[in-house]
């Protein structure tokens, strides 16, 4: 993994963050000038997340991380992204221990809101989005198994991936090569959980493959959380000349899970590992099919290069959710199951080149994106005369089709020690809804269409004070449509609104990056991000959320970090983040009365904390290899302030925690065959604290617990033929 970042004093402004910032450069060029030596150099990834042309991190002027494939395979059983993003700091991804609900996932506060799946934050997996035009993504198809790296990227570098790019996810599965293999794993751990994956990777004639195939199965830590998930996924590598790059990419993900809901704090305190009563009277469940694949072609011509991108997949699920039956009385009410079919597809153009001007270097980027998802929607109820939780009458009837057209144009000039960028991204994002479900006036007409179009800029300067030292600055423009989860129930009576404004933003940041001596990088960055139109969440009850635009939101914080190596094969990672994330106006709302049981309305004062968001988070590890027996051990250490769960502060926020984690692992090679072993054993300190939050829920039921001491342990074995 790439080194990353560690607390210092916190500023009280950015002004000072910035003085801060340059301060700490010039003294670490001054003390360490000369030691960015070829060693220290290779311990630098290289990532494309940013310019989409390829820059090492260090060169690059954003907050960027790539956890590389040993830091991966060593998290966890390589079910969920939040076992190998622990480390990144700026960004949380928490595990629900609900995989009906998907992980929750938020990079300097955007996404922090989401009551399911990923939103204000883009996932890509290798070249094939994991989030719809609309904004609304699913982290769990996502194969870890293969993984090459993970790269992560927050800040004003993220706009040039238009619409809720609040920060960039993206995974990469390596090429395959070399002599073809096999490889084999199995784990198993606490509350019933086990995984096999089976893979096969290398290289036949001039074609390269990876072939993996998996399945998880967990009984759930918490009542009424089962789930299964099958996963298989291809690649394809071939250069037909020696310019020119083909690869094709294709996935399936099948997943059923049960909902246990979320709990009040007297449910949560008494009894974690519960369900909510309605959870088990309607049996909240939800299942998934999903199947995709994609093809990228890449041409080199000397300095220019051409790529192009072309995907289709499918998605299928149904959702059985608590929405009592005398709700669903309500002639606009759309029912307790969710059921849809969802086709969509993209493509994408890009063409970059490098030219000098003005003695230095000149690279540009133009490209243009289109992407599109139909989904063919149906809602039922919930339950059939007395019985609940089975499919019942119709209640719902649409297409919803959601399409976004972008295009952008980036360059950046390198002179000397100097690099300067700047880009520019047009994104055009229309909603249609045509209601196929009318049966009269008390029903009404959903059908109607809103589109959605901003310009978004983008201008960076990076300058190497040294060659182990550089400081950088960049400032962007970004927006976030609202979802089509989020118009659906947000208008009267549980309608569509068509009136949601998107929510604009301005990112600005600062930042040092710097080798210190040969074996330590030390990364620091302050931003600013003031928001209009910020989407909030209006009510949640049953699974349903509706949302309103509430007014402007300032974020400012720091994020810092430092990874070292150390004498006797020893290595330390230390990542932190602050985030004072506050609501500049005051807006009415409604929130849950814990008196009363019932919503009631209050005001949102200016200053109140944006909910779902920790002010400090913080990871610490050590581990200690050793390469000639291939054994390695490793402690880490995760710590987590206290997250307000409503918009007006006042209820019981879910406390902060810190929780201690053990790892160990052997890899031993004996000629052709690679065996493994390893474990883990997570919360040792048997610690409850609460992993998640929804955020606004009208029932009282905010808080996810997270599960207490467990394990997991498995063996791998591999063989090159």
């Amino acid at each position: 993994m790439e080194f990353r970042r560690l607390p210092f004093p916190l500023s009280r402004s950015t002004r000072r963050s910035a003085a801060f910032s340059a301060t700490l450069g010039a003294a670490l060029a001054a003390a360490f000038p000369c030691h960015a030596d070829s060693e220290a150099l290779t311990l630098d990834s290289v990532v494309v997340t940013g310019s989409r042309v390829e820059h090492s991190s260090f060169d690059l002027p954003a907050a960027v991380d790539s956890v590389d494939a040993r830091t991966i395979l060593e998290s966890g059983p390589r079910v969920n992204a939040s076992e190998a993003l622990s480390g990144v700091p700026g960004i949380n991804v928490a595990n629900r221990q609900n995989y009906a609900q998907d992980l929750q996932i938020s990079s300097r506060g955007f996404g922090a809101r989401s009551a399911f799946g990923v939103r204000g934050i883009r996932l890509v997996a290798d070249g094939i989005p994991a989030s719809m035009p609309d904004g609304q993504g699913q982290a769990a198809s996502f194969n870890l198994d293969r993984a090459e790296r993970i790269e992560v990227m927050r800040g004003p570098m993220s706009a040039i991936y238009g619409n809720s790019a609040g920060g960039v996810v993206q995974l990469f599965t390596r090429d395959g090569q070399g002599t073809p293999g096999v490889d084999g794993r199995f784990s198993a751990g606490s509350y019933g959980s086990w995984k096999a994956d089976l893979s096969s990777d290398g290289q036949v004639g001039p074609v390269g493959y990876v072939i993996d195939a998996s399945r998880f199965a967990t009984e759930g830590y918490r009542e009424h959380s089962a789930a299964e998930r099958d996963q298989t996924m291809v690649k394809l590598n071939w250069s037909p000349t020696r310019d020119g790059k083909l690869t094709f990419v294709a996935s399936t993900f099948r997943q059923k899970a049960d909902d246990p809901l979320g709990l009040d704090w007297n449910a949560y305190r008494q009894a974690p590992a519960s369900a909510t009563a309605n959870a088990l009277s309607y049996n909240t469940r939800k299942t998934i099919e999903q199947t995709q694949g994609g093809i990228n072609y890449t041409h080199r011509f000397g300095e220019q290069l051409i790529e192009l991108t072309a995907y289709t997949g499918s998605r299928s699920v149904r959702q059985y959710q608590a929405i009592p039956a005398g709700v669903q009385a309500n002639p606009r009410h759309s029912g307790g199951v969710i059921d849809f079919d969802r086709d969509y597809a993209g493509a994408s153009a890009r063409w970059s080149g490098r030219f000098p001007l003005a003695g230095g270097q000149m690279t540009t980027s133009l490209g243009l994106e289109f992407e599109r998802s139909e989904d063919d929607r149906r809602g039922y109820e919930n339950f059939s005369g007395t019985t609940l939780g089975v499919l019942g009458n119709l209640r719902r009837k649409e297409t919803d089709t959601v399409s976004s057209f972008a295009q952008y144009a980036q360059a950046e000039w390198q002179r000397g020690d100097l690099s300067l960028s700047a880009g520019l991204r047009h994104n055009r994002v229309a909603f249609v809804v045509k209601d196929e479900y009318i049966t009269g006036v008390a029903n009404g007409d959903d059908s109607g269409n809103v589109t959605y179009e901003r310009t978004t800029p983008l201008v960076s300067a990076l300058y190497r004070l040294s060659p182990a030292v550089n400081l950088y600055a960049s400032f962007a423009k970004g927006f976030e449509t609202p979802t089509l989860n989020e118009l659906f129930y947000s208008g009267s009576g549980g309608s569509f609104n068509f009136g949601l404004a998107p929510s604009d933003s301005k990112h600005a940041e600062i930042g040092v990056k710097a080798y210190v001596g040969s074996d330590t990088r030390v990364d620091l960055a302050a931003f600013h991000i003031g928001t209009r139109n910020e989407l909030v969440v209006d009510g949640a009850t049953g699974g349903r959320t509706s949302y309103r635009n509430a007014g402007g939101t300032t974020r400012r914080g720091l994020e810092l970090a430092v990874d070292s190596r150390w004498a006797g094969n020893f290595s330390s990672r230390l990542a932190y983040g602050w985030l004072d994330a506050r609501y500049d106006q005051d807006f009415a709302t409604r929130i849950y009365d814990p008196v009363s049981g019932t919503t009631q309305p209050t005001t949102v004062n200016s200053g109140s904390r944006l909910p779902g968001v920790a002010a400090h988070n913080l990871f610490a590890e050590l581990v200690w290899r050793d390469p000639a027996s291939g054994f390695y051990a490793g402690v880490e250490g995760v710590a987590r302030a206290k997250v307000y769960v409503e918009d007006s502060n006042r209820l019981q926020a879910a406390p902060g925690y810190a929780i201690a984690n053990l790892r160990a692992g052997i890899e031993r090679r004996f000629g052709a065959m690679k065996l493994g072993a390893f474990a883990r054993l997570d919360n040792v300190f048997d610690r409850q604290y609460v992993g998640s939050v929804i955020v606004g829920d009208t029932n009282g039921r905010f808080y996810e617990s997270a599960p207490g001491r467990n394990w997991l342990a498995g063996v791998s074995l591999g063989y090159r033929f």
